[in-house]
């Protein structure tokens, strides 16, 4: 092992360690359910905007993003452009109604907006999203301590899962909060301070930037170089799953004010499409840098640790892996808590409500035995996090190409569920009948035309990764909200009276954090 090697191991060690310091130092801030799940609902412009451009900017950002600037061009920009581009439409579009809510989950939006029992069946959908988004986020960061400490990859697996899942469990947002703000300094040191200017004066010592034109393929820097499918791809998957993901409306929530999470995120969404260029450029430059590396059979992926190994000196390149692994981490967190609320807000009372006699139980009983109890409260939730945080890694260790089922999750997620909840803040005729049949229409289209894209029936190039289920899932998804809310009576006025009044910043007297139930309104 070489002196650099050492250097560049020792650095992510401490990274580590402090993840670790973060969840206890977020342990002392968490006195409640509200603490943690959103950080007390008190988060300022920084901490919010650096929390929020953490948790969209993961692996496929980072490392995903220099990786396409090395194969594309600057057209590589896209696929973080696109993720900026739903931080931006949400922020400014939903995010100051969405925080005055006063809510958790995605779930309970419905189900205050529409009155209706059908849409608690969102909730298992989001539930399996972020669980695999947590898998993902997992497998993802464990591949660089593969590299790095030489460990197998269910070792890497394990002890990277673990150390997200601690910090995440004892301070709960508070400590992911604290976490995501030293993972976007790192980022932006990293990225913007470090890699962009090292990699462009190693590519142009003989000319500067313009020397780039005569050392790659023109098609590198035009801006669809790409393609124009993939582009539309990127927008699809991911400027549309952002709109209506858990784990970013659960950053919405810890906004301490509406302005805060208006403007807050949109300086988020800005800064995503300059990390993207910024990327782009990075991977462009070590093209012309580095140009043995094997890009065949996804080894685009590994453009950015030759960077950090090759183009910077002793010790910045440590600081440029451990900025890959905080991207990884922050949205691994993120997800993690986001499925731990939904599970337990949504997914716990929708099941138990199932269950005949003494086994199912109401949502209200256990909303009131979680305000009766602060400190039982936060208990359990670090047990929910515990719990699916364990299920998340067995997932990573036992699934191969995790990649596959996060495609699926995000094809039903968006194709089952956006419609209804977009409808849901820009139509005021829309039904919660209407919501029922066209998430279960939506996602049950998207479903099949998944499975006779993935098995040939359908013959396409890209199998499962094919756009057109989605396009289907969505095509039926609002010609069904469309036209059932049309055909039935409109929602209840006591519910439209309840939601007018949240959306207001009134306070319900009786539960200022959870909307009331349909039985109370």
């Amino acid at each position: 092992m070489t002196s650099s090697n050492i250097v560049n191991i020792a650095i992510v060690l401490v990274y580590l360690a402090a993840m670790i310091g973060f969840g206890f130092w977020g342990k002392r801030r968490t006195k409640n359910n509200a603490d943690f799940l959103v950080a007390g609902r008190r988060l300022g412009p920084m901490l919010y905007t650096g929390t929020m451009a953490a948790v969209v900017l993961g692996g496929a950002s980072t490392v995903g993003g220099v990786g396409l600037g090395y194969t594309a061009g600057i057209s590589g920009l896209w696929l973080v452009a696109a993720i900026g581009t739903g931080v931006l439409l949400l922020s400014l579009l939903f995010a100051g109604r969405l925080q005055r809510l006063r809510i958790y989950t995605v779930s309970q939006m419905l189900q205050l907006r529409y009155g209706h029992q059908a849409t608690q069946t969102s909730s298992i959908v989001m539930l399996g999203y972020t669980l695999v988004l947590c898998a993902t986020s997992t497998s993802a960061y464990a591949t660089i301590f593969v590299v790095l400490f030489g460990w197998e990859r269910w070792v890497a697996i394990a002890v990277g899962g673990a150390i997200v899942l601690v910090y995440s469990a004892i301070g709960g947002m508070w400590s992911i909060t604290l976490a995501d703000m030293a993972q976007f300094a790192i980022k932006t040191i990293g990225v913007f301070l470090l890699m962009l200017p090292f990699a462009l004066a190693a590519a142009g010592r003989d000319g500067g930037f313009e020397a780039l034109r005569g050392r790659v393929a023109e098609s590198f820097f035009q801006i669809d170089g790409i393609g124009v499918q993939t582009i539309v791809t990127y927008f699809v998957v991911y400027t549309l799953g952002l709109l209506i993901g858990q784990d970013i409306w659960q950053r919405v929530f810890t906004a301490r004010s509406p302005t805060v999470a208006r403007w807050g995120g949109a300086t988020a969404g800005i800064y995503c499409v300059l990390y993207g260029i910024a990327g782009a450029l990075i991977g462009m430059a070590a093209r012309v840098a580095l140009p043995q590396i094997d890009v065949t059979a996804g080894g685009k992926d590994a453009v950015y640790a030759e960077v950090a190994s090759a183009l910077l000196p002793v010790g910045l390149g440590g600081l440029v892996l451990a900025a890959a692994v905080a991207a990884m981490m922050s949205t691994a967190s993120g997800a993690l808590i986001a499925a731990a609320t939904v599970a337990r807000t949504d997914v716990l009372p929708f099941v138990s409500g199932l269950l005949p006699g003494r086994f199912g139980k109401s949502s209200g009983a256990d909303k009131a035995e979680q305000n009766t109890d602060p400190e039982h409260d936060v208990r359990a939730n670090r047990v929910w996090v515990l719990l699916l945080g364990i299920v998340a890694i067995l997932i990573a260790i036992l699934v191969r190409d995790v990649l596959v089922a996060l495609t699926i999750a995000y094809d039903i997620l968006v194709g089952g569920l956006l419609m209804a909840i977009l409808g849901g803040l820009v139509w005021k005729r829309g039904t919660g009948i209407a919501a029922g049949v066209s998430m279960a229409l939506g996602a049950s289209v998207t479903v099949i035309a998944l499975l006779l894209y993935a098995t040939g029936v359908i013959p396409s190039d890209d199998g499962v990764y094919a756009n057109e289920p989605i396009y289907f899932g969505l095509a039926a998804s609002l010609l069904a909200y469309i036209l059932v809310s049309l055909l039935t009576p409109a929602t209840d006025s006591r519910v439209m009276a309840a939601w007018r009044n949240r959306l207001s910043g009134a306070e319900n007297p009786a539960e200022p954090d959870q909307p009331a139930s349909v039985n109370q309104r």
